[in-house]
């Protein structure tokens, strides 16, 4: 009880919680990126984003994934391809 006491406390302190007179999610987000004692926090209280920036977040994300594992791919197959000329020149 003390912590999320804490939390809120210096969370309306260094957000705009005084400017609104409220404590708002994007208040505890803020700490919880800005302040090194609740960094912990930062995967918990993720600073809040468009659902079509995620989505093209997501897109991006996948095409980069794409082009990885094909690369990853090629690599496998060069290798394969060395393992086999090096039984048959044995």
């Amino acid at each position: 009880e003390l912590f999320v006491q804490y939390l809120a406390t210096y969370s309306y302190k260094h957000g705009r919680g005084k400017e609104k007179n409220a404590l708002t999610y994007s208040d505890l987000s803020h700490t919880a990126e800005e302040c090194e004692t609740f960094q912990f926090l930062a995967d918990i209280l993720p600073k809040k984003i468009l659902a079509s920036k995620y989505l093209k977040m997501l897109e991006k994300e996948k095409r980069d994934g794409e082009v990885g594992e094909d690369d990853e791919e090629d690599d496998e197959e060069e290798d394969e391809g060395k393992t086999v000329d090096e039984d048959v020149g044995s």
